[in-house]
Formats: structure tokens, sequence, C-alpha cells
């Protein structure tokens, strides 16, 4: 089969991605649950750490170096550069669960070409776990085996759906706790696995839906990739396909329909 200048294309950023996801765990976990490790508010009263700004400056150093022409938004300092083809960064996605010891937390990486996420790597390394996936050539996750196929479940009933969502406090904030009280009333299941890690359950086939408010690009743009190439769907909670709306539905695709009804009811 020939493969299109653009796969060959990804499949060089998605390579380069994956490196990035390297020097990303090489400042990140040597820093997890450091007994010195340096933790300060931003404005918004979020907590960022040394480790968050050593990881987006050790992705940005080689950007810089192997992508001059690309753009960059990393959520610690901010976007800079072409928004044809930008490199999204969360260095750590669940900085509240690094700073107190906790695994559940990422590095997020993704390549958006006019807005679109089209590479998309997670890292955690606490998890010893990474999940990575590219336009056309699917979603995959790492095992002891090597690479391993990623696919969202078959559920195609809400009263058989395993849901998650950020917490109970970001859907009050957003006027939508009534909404997810009668989401988890309708559902098999509700739990708060939280961050990344909730869309890599997804992408896995594990949970059925995730929904959050109050999301940054840089929160979503790399799960969005891999959600989609594992055969689920993301919008934003209206519906909307961007990564700009300040919040997200995600499903396994067949229960997308249903769960922006009970979003929107």
């Amino acid at each position: 089969m020939t493969v299109s200048p653009h796969a060959d294309d990804l499949r060089r950023d998605l390579d380069l991605a994956l490196r990035l996801a390297d020097a990303a765990d090489g400042q990140s976990l040597p820093r997890f649950d450091a007994s010195d490790l340096e933790i300060s508010t931003k404005a918004d009263n979020s907590h960022v750490t040394d480790a968050d700004l050593a990881t987006e400056r050790a992705i940005r150093d080689i950007l810089a170096a192997e992508r001059p022409e690309d753009g960059i938004f990393g959520e610690e300092f901010g976007a800079e550069g072409s928004t044809h083809r930008q490199w999204i960064i969360d260095p750590i996605d669940g900085t509240a669960n690094f700073l107190r010891g906790v695994p559940l937390w990422g590095t997020m990486i993704s390549l958006a070409i006019d807005g679109v996420p089209q590479v998309g790597v997670v890292s955690m390394p606490a998890l010893g776990r990474r999940w990575w996936a590219s336009s056309g050539a699917g979603a995959w996750t790492a095992t002891e085996d090597g690479p391993r196929a990623l696919q969202t479940s078959s559920v195609s009933s809400l009263d058989d759906a395993s849901v998650s969502f950020q917490s109970i406090a970001q859907w009050s904030d957003a006027g939508r706790l009534d909404t997810l009280l009668a989401i988890a009333a309708r559902v098999w299941r509700d739990r708060a696995y939280g961050d990344v890690y909730s869309y890599m359950l997804l992408a896995e086939g594990r949970v059925d839906m995730v929904a959050e408010f109050g999301v940054k690009e840089y929160d979503i743009a790399a799960a969005v990739a891999i959600v989609r190439e594992a055969g689920g769907r993301m919008t934003a909670a209206d519906g909307t396909e961007t990564i700009s709306a300040r919040s997200t539905l995600a499903t396994n695709g067949r229960l997308h329909e249903d769960f922006l009804t009970l979003m929107n009811d």
C-alpha cells in the first residue's frame, strides 16, 4: 500500500512527539515525590512545581532545534509562533496529584494542524504507561509484548455505561451539577478518575464517557487524537467540534449522541 506524503509527515511528527515524551519523563519522574519539590501558586490560584517548568522547557528546547517553524502553546509559558502547525503541551497534567505523591499525572503532547489535533502522546511515567496516536494510523499503548492497538468499548446502552468526571466542584462551578447527578442516575457506574487518565481509560475501552468543564486546549488536545483514533469521539459539551470551547465530552462514539442529549436537556 502506498503511504501518502501527509501520512509520512505525521509519522515523523509522531516520532518526534515520542522523543519529546522521553525528554519530559526524564525531567518529571525524578522530581515526583521529591522531598525538595518546589511548589508555587499561579495567578489563577493553581499550583505549579519546578518539575512543570523544567519539563516544558525541555520540550520547548527540542522543538526550537527541530521544528523552528512550528508554533508552541504550553500551559506554563504560553503561545508563540505559528498556529497553522502548533505543538500543544501540558508538561504535567494532574499537578495536584503530582505534588501530593499520587501517581495519576502525565505529560500531554499534541500537534494540531489548523486547530485539529493530528498527533497525540500521553506519558504517565509513574505508572510506567504511555499512549500515542496519529491521524489514520490508529491509537496505541506500550505493553511488555510490544505496542497494542486501542479500541473504545462496544457499550451501546446508557444503562451499561461507565462514566468518569473530573470533580463535583468543577461541575458545580459550571452550573451543571444537576446535569452530573442526572447522568449518574442514568448510567451503570460513575467515578471521578480525573485528569488525563480518564481519557486513556476511555481509549482502552474501560470507561465509556468523560466530560469536563473549564479545560484549556493543552488539557485535552493529546487526548483528542488518541480517543478519536481508538474509535471514540470528542466534542465540546454542546457538540461543537472544537478544542477551544472550555468544555469537553468524550465518548466511545456509540453513545455520543445519547450523552449529548443528557448534557443538554
